[in-house]
């Protein structure tokens, strides 16, 4: 289910951006060539057209090795965190949270959640 949520946000983010004919690398850390191979399965599907959109997404998927020093990387462990904290603990100071919450992707009325912010259930 999360990585389906993600890549419906990516697409709407490009979608806005009239960047949804655009090919995208999806990158995802790998653990294991079991869970890798499952990983490519399930992406393959959601892009295929099992999703929100009911449609093709313009996604490729990398899956890079643990040991790969990739920024990109390092920065989405460096959010993920924070972000998780503000929904499984919204009451608790999160000063990294402060920074990235104005960076959160938002639909036209300024709303975060469902948007840029998906929270399951």
């Amino acid at each position: 289910m999360a990585l389906a949520f993600g890549l419906e946000r990516i697409y709407r983010l490009l979608k806005d951006a009239d960047q949804d004919d655009a090919r995208t690398d999806i990158v995802c850390e790998a653990r294991g060539p079991k869970e890798a191979a499952e990983l490519e399965l399930e992406f393959r599907r959601i892009r295929d057209g099992a999703n929100y959109f009911h449609r093709p997404l313009p996604f490729d998927l990398i899956i890079a090795d643990k040991k790969t020093n990739w920024e990109g990387m390092q920065l989405a462990d460096l959010k993920a965190r924070p972000i998780g904290l503000t929904v499984l603990r919204p009451e608790q100071a999160n000063r990294a949270a402060e920074v990235l919450e104005r960076k959160f992707y938002r639909d036209c009325a300024g709303n975060k959640l469902g948007m840029g912010l998906k929270a399951f259930p």
